[in-house]
C-alpha cells in the first residue's frame, strides 16, 4: 500500500463510503480504485486527484497532504545515480535489494534519517543560492 492509498482509504472509511460507491462517483472501476489504494497502480492523474479531493470533501491541509502523498506514492521508483559518486549507487542498489525484507520499524527509522539528511542538504543548497 502506498502512503496515498492508505490516506484515501482512511478518508473513505471515515466517511462510511465503499470502494464501489466512490469508484462510481469518480467514474473509475472498483478494481482500479482498489489497485490505487493498494499501490498496484501508479500515481493518479492530476485530474483524478482533484476529483478524489472533491469527492472526499477535503480542504486546505488535508487536500495539500493528499497531493503531497500522491507525489510520494509511485510504486515503481527509478533512482538515477549516473554522475553521482559510488556511495549513491551503492545506497540505491542496496535499498532496492532489501526493501522488501526490512522490518517496518527499520523502514521508519531509515526514512526519518533520510528526511533529516534531505532537509539539511536542501537548507545548505538554499543558503548557497542566497549567497550568490
Amino acid at each position: 500500500m502506498t502512503p496515498f492509498g492508505e490516506k484515501v482509504r482512511a478518508f473513505r472509511k471515515e466517511r462510511g463510503v465503499t470502494q464501489s460507491q466512490m469508484a462510481a462517483a469518480l467514474g473509475v472501476s472498483s478494481a482500479y480504485l482498489s489497485a490505487l489504494e493498494h499501490g498496484r497502480r501508479g500515481r493518479p492523474t492530476w485530474d483524478l486527484l482533484q476529483r478524489i479531493i472533491g469527492y472526499l470533501n477535503v480542504i486546505w491541509d488535508d487536500a495539500e497532504e493528499l497531493e503531497r502523498l500522491a507525489e510520494l506514492s509511485h510504486p515503481k521508483v527509478t533512482v538515477e545515480t549516473a554522475g553521482l559518486g559510488p556511495d549513491a549507487t551503492a545506497l540505491a542498489n542496496r535499498l532496492a535489494e532489501t526493501i522488501a525484507i526490512l522490518p517496518a520499524e527499520d523502514l521508519k527509522r531509515l526514512r526519518a534519517q533520510l528526511e533529516e539528511a534531505a532537509m539539511r542538504a536542501e537548507e545548505a543548497l538554499r543558503a548557497r543560492r542566497r549567497r550568490r
